[in-house]
């Protein structure tokens, strides 16, 4: 059972929560990007979420094509057949879905799923993200109470945002500014306008001076404590323990001990994206440098046929992520700690 059933989902979620560790969920974009983040979860024996942004939907449906519904059909189809291969289980998510994207990404997302569960199937992805960071508070939990109502039909997992992640994705920019951080006010209006699992599961994004890609120490001003105070009040009114499951975004840079802090406070769910992304090219650069003469047909020479090949390249690229995302599992404890 590779792509994980709702049920098994549930249980994952459980579980990292339960144990204290949380899941790399990896970007990916390519064929070859979804292999390396399998190699790099079977590597550390550790389950794990594979994810889709707008723009790696749109690229994986092809750069003439750019249809987000299209890319994520066929990722979530060819994750199905090759994930079969590995000895880990993971889930397939959609990444960052902001108000105007919905009516081309996660809705018809969800109406694809609804009519795979009337048919006895599962759905098509296990959760999917509704960004409505850029909307009022009021209208982002008003778009998220329609959207986890739809969910829960479909047996899906929602991930809703409070605050703001700062820095840019897929050509969205967060501001830096107070939004980076919930407060506990934004945490007890979500609990009351979504429930806390009674009306279905959702995974919650607060933010906490989370940035989107990478910067120099002291750029970023991470404050895991934030996560701390939002489980805090909301548990006290409602007598749960860390009633929220958490997810962190903006994570590249971070430091080991901010990492295994906001696990702490209860998250399950780490997004990772830059890091990945360089250590797939970083691989690629190297070979291109090293082996010029043999990728470029110089002072118009021949070349060599075996140096530009794709899969020369492309084979290191896959080995140089594969080892990042085991990296990943090792610093969110969950390697060693697959299903099956």
């Amino acid at each position: 059972m590779p792509i994980a059933t709702p049920e098994v989902y549930a249980e994952m979620l459980d579980r990292a929560k339960a144990n204290g560790f949380a899941y790399p969920a990896i970007n990916v974009t390519s064929s070859q990007t979804l292999n390396a983040a399998l190699r790099g979860f079977a590597e550390a024996e550790s389950d794990g979420i594979i994810q889709v942004s707008t723009g790696g939907a749109e690229y994986l449906s092809g750069t003439s094509v750019k249809d987000m519904v299209t890319g994520s059909v066929a990722l979530a189809e060819y994750a199905r057949v090759v994930a079969a291969k590995y000895p880990v289980t993971v889930a397939l998510h959609t990444d960052h879905c902001q108000k105007e994207r919905l009516d081309g990404f996660v809705r018809p997302l969800l109406d694809i799923s609804l009519e795979r569960i009337a048919q006895g199937k599962d759905p098509l992805f296990q959760s999917h993200m509704w960004d409505g960071s850029a909307c009022p508070l009021d209208e982002n939990l008003q778009i998220a109470r329609e959207l986890l109502e739809k969910a829960n039909a479909a047996n899906i997992v929602l991930e809703a945002e409070i605050g703001v992640v700062g820095g840019e994705e897929d050509g969205v920019v967060g501001e830096m500014n107070e939004k980076l951080y919930s407060t506990p006010e934004d945490a007890l209006a979500t609990a009351e306008a979504l429930g806390l699992g009674d009306r279905g599961r959702y995974m919650l994004a607060a933010t906490f001076g989370n940035v989107h890609g990478v910067y120099k120490p002291g750029h970023v001003k991470l404050r895991p404590s934030v996560l701390k105070d939002i489980q805090d009040a909301v548990g006290a009114k409602y007598s749960q323990e860390k009633p929220f499951y958490l997810v962190f975004h903006g994570g590249s840079g971070s430091s080991l001990e901010e990492i295994r802090e906001a696990i702490s406070y209860g998250v399950v769910k780490m997004n990772i994206d830059t890091d990945t992304q360089y250590a797939f090219t970083r691989p690629v650069a190297d070979h291109m440098f090293r082996k010029y003469d043999g990728v470029l047909k110089v002072d118009g020479d021949v070349g060599s046929k075996k140096e530009y090949d794709p899969r020369s390249w492309g084979k290191a690229a896959e080995a140089g992520m594969a080892a990042r995302v085991t990296e990943a599992c090792e610093h969110l404890l969950s390697a060693g700690t697959k299903l099956s």
